[in-house]
């Protein structure tokens, strides 16, 4: 007969082995920041705060280079203010950035490809049948103004059949996705040693030789992270006053098509344009959106709820085109708040200048700004391109150029 010493000895190693199994089961979770994820001992070459399109972009490039990183996420998902819906109509929605704000070519310029075809099928967006809102009053523009306005404005293009995140999904994240620790919202960081630490919401500390910050200019305007050393006055100054308003993007689907493709609207602040989402699209759905930036955004912001916003922009439809909203509208509706989610706390910037030097400058060749903070391109051409600030191929292009500063 065994002995009660002997059985106690198996229980313990049973209870130990099931403990150890416990741990590591947990370390290979993915999507969640763990201890055995933070080893505290442990310092990064590189840390990116941000996994949107710039900050994946910045990934991307390391990787490419051999460089050890990894990218601190605040929120549960990639992408940033790229978001895209599959289920609402037949054609993918962007909920995020939707226009590439260039020719299509730079599609293939931002992904290193050769020619001015991109592989993936694009839009040329240049609708023409165009309504303008001034006060009460709403007129048609004739063919002409708007065949005036595009030889005048910049060539744009939409993706037809996929979206801006799947885009960044295929050429950028996919390679890197297994480096973000995601839920991890930096709330500190310490620049004053020889090393960068970082400190998150739930008190996790990471350290890094460099550090790559590629929040939104509305979460550094909320001052929702503390530096140490404090900025500098001229970097806080420079922060300020980046143009970065609130804003929402809603859309609306409907039986029939009574609407035209661009419904503009004056605005002194922001921007109010109701659109068709399916333009070229090959749909068969009837999706209505509205963007909504500035003065617009905060007087539907006093609406309360999304449900007062829709009810409000179908009765203005109503107005418009004799009641036709309120009858074919089927009840559905997507909102997209970029303005007060508090990982963006804005939708972009609102003007085509570069960044001042002051924006873009790195803290003691410590800490880098990309994203909209960093963009040294502004209207000026780059390699034959006008990269206006605010856009994706700008995010892009801006990680890029501070990966390089980062190694250098």
């Amino acid at each position: 007969m065994r002995s009660k010493s002997f059985s106690y000895k198996i229980i313990l190693n049973i209870i130990v082995f099931l403990l150890t199994s416990f741990l590591i089961l947990s370390c290979n979770k993915e999507k969640a920041p763990t201890p055995c994820e933070n080893n505290e001992n442990t310092t990064n070459k590189v840390i990116i705060i941000g996994a949107g399109a710039s900050g994946l972009a910045a990934a991307y490039k390391l990787e490419e280079e051999g460089v050890d990183y990894q990218i601190l996420e605040a929120s549960d998902r990639i992408g940033g203010r790229l978001k895209k819906n599959e289920d609402y109509a037949d054609f993918p929605i962007d909920l995020g950035a939707e226009w590439i704000h260039e020719d299509k070519s730079i599609l293939n310029y931002i992904t290193n490809q050769s020619g001015s075809e991109p592989n993936v099928e694009t839009i040329l967006y240049q609708p023409m049948n165009v309504y303008e809102v001034d006060g009460n009053t709403i007129t048609q523009n004739s063919e002409q103004e708007m065949i005036d306005y595009y030889a005048n404005y910049i060539t744009e293009y939409k993706f037809k059949n996929t979206t801006w995140f799947d885009f960044i999904y295929e050429n950028f994240a996919q390679y890197i996705e297994q480096n973000i620790v995601f839920n991890a919202q930096v709330e500190t960081i310490d620049y004053s040693g020889d090393e960068v630490i970082l400190t998150t919401a739930d008190g996790f500390e990471y350290r890094a030789e460099k550090v790559i910050l590629t929040v939104s200019p509305g979460v550094l305007k909320s001052n929702s992270i503390t530096f140490n050393p404090s900025l500098p006055s001229g970097k806080i100054d420079a922060i300020q006053s980046v143009n970065f308003l609130p804003g929402f993007k809603l859309f609306l689907k409907f039986s029939d098509q009574f609407y035209p493709d661009v419904i503009s609207y004056a605005s002194n602040t922001g921007e109010k344009t109701i659109y068709n989402i399916a333009y070229g699209k090959e749909s068969n759905d009837n999706v209505l959106g509205l963007l909504s930036t500035g003065a617009s955004a905060e007087q539907y912001y006093q609406m309360g709820t999304p449900e007062a916003i829709v009810e409000d922009v179908i009765q203005e439809l109503d107005g418009f085109f004799n009641g036709a909203a309120s009858q074919t509208y089927l009840g559905a509706y997507l909102y997209e708040d970029w303005g007060q989610n508090i990982f963006t706390q804005g939708t972009w910037t609102s003007n085509f200048l570069a960044a001042s030097e002051a924006l873009k400058s790195s803290l003691d060749e410590k800490v880098y700004f990309a994203g909209e903070t960093y963009n040294s391109s502004g209207i000026n051409p780059v390699d034959g391109f006008y990269i206006i600030r605010g856009s994706v191929q700008s995010a892009v292009i801006s990680a890029f150029e501070t990966v390089e500063k980062v190694l250098e």
